[in-house]
């Protein structure tokens, strides 16, 4: 009778494990693939130059007070390095606001890219601070997400902002 219900056991383990990662697998998104660029964003060259907004905005109204903060204030220096076992990265910025108001939450996109280009990865992350008027704030080791192993070169942008 003990052998009967091992034997169930057996067979059925497998089958629920295997259910169970396909239910996660569809409802993660991980089918979706991350080497499709965004079309929708406009990423800024240089880092020295106010980052650009997204192109399309619904609202005309709603332009003005989003994209306000965002005419000066810019991503001066930027690392990043990799935590847990190499899939997520932990980016290390400075902000600098020229504005003559503080700013606050300020929300940034990450593109991350390999050597060759072929393997990309996006991630946004809102910074939940404010940064004072005419100042700069460093960020340390801010984690972004979790990027393709094989992507070795980053580019943050700053993509909106409010005003303090």
């Amino acid at each position: 009778m003990a052998t009967k219900a091992y034997r169930i056991a057996i067979v059925a383990f497998p089958v629920v494990l295997i259910a169970g990662f396909a239910v996660w697998l569809l409802s993660s998104g991980f089918s979706r693939s991350d080497a499709e660029p965004a079309a929708h964003l406009t990423l800024a060259v240089a880092s020295d130059e106010p980052a650009a907004t997204p192109q399309a905005q619904p609202d005309a109204a709603a332009a003005p007070a989003s994209t306000e903060p965002m005419g000066r204030l810019r991503i001066l220096r930027q690392s990043f390095s990799r935590g847990g076992l190499g899939a997520k990265a932990l980016v290390t910025f400075t902000l600098r606001n020229d504005n003559a108001f503080a700013v606050k939450d300020p929300e940034i996109l990450c593109e991350f890219r390999s050597k060759d280009g072929s393997y990309a990865t996006e991630r946004r992350r809102t910074i939940n601070d404010t940064v004072g008027m005419k100042s700069r704030k460093t960020y340390p080791y801010i984690l972004v997400g979790f990027i393709n192993v094989k992507a070795s070169r980053a580019k943050c942008s700053v993509l909106t902002a409010s005003r303090a």
